[in-house]
């Protein structure tokens, strides 16, 4: 049995065959060179391979948890959705509660289904204004928060 090659890419090396959504996990943590740390977390809301959101929804949601998140932290650095269209990364500086993430993420995704618009959802702000669905994106963030219990749950 040949062993697989250890690609560049962290999630290239994940057997997405073996996970089991939805779950937030540590996907990675770069030091630069003055100590500060950037923690990438995996937040999987779809069964790769399985499932995965639809466009509207995934483009309205990445804006409201862009957003939103960042009234519940000062150090997100990035969310940013996934190709595959199962979920999305989250990036943050000098922070390493796993914890405070997940209650980042459950905050946010409360945000969600309380908003009465996506923001950013025009022309002037978005490369992309007609692809939005909030009605999607609060459906996606309800499931996720159904399962809450199980976001630590990664395989």
């Amino acid at each position: 049995m040949s062993k697989t090659k250890q690609m560049n890419v962290e999630s290239f090396n994940l057997d997405h065959t073996k996970v089991k959504a939805p779950y937030i996990r540590l996907a990675g943590v770069k030091v630069g060179n003055n100590g500060d740390e950037i923690r990438k977390y995996d937040i999987r809301f779809c069964q790769p391979n399985k499932e995965h959101m639809e466009m509207p929804a995934l483009h309205s949601l990445e804006h409201m948890m862009a957003e939103f998140s960042r009234n519940h932290s000062d150090q997100i650095v990035d969310i940013s959705p996934m190709g595959c269209q199962t979920g999305y990364y989250l990036s943050v500086i000098n922070h390493d509660n796993y914890d405070e993430i997940l209650s980042i993420v459950e905050k946010t995704l409360k945000d969600v289904l309380t908003a009465t618009e996506v923001p950013a959802c025009n022309e002037v702000q978005c490369g992309w204004a007609a692809s939005h669905s909030l009605e999607g994106a609060k459906e996606i963030a309800e499931k996720m928060l159904a399962h809450r219990n199980e976001w630590s749950e990664v395989f």
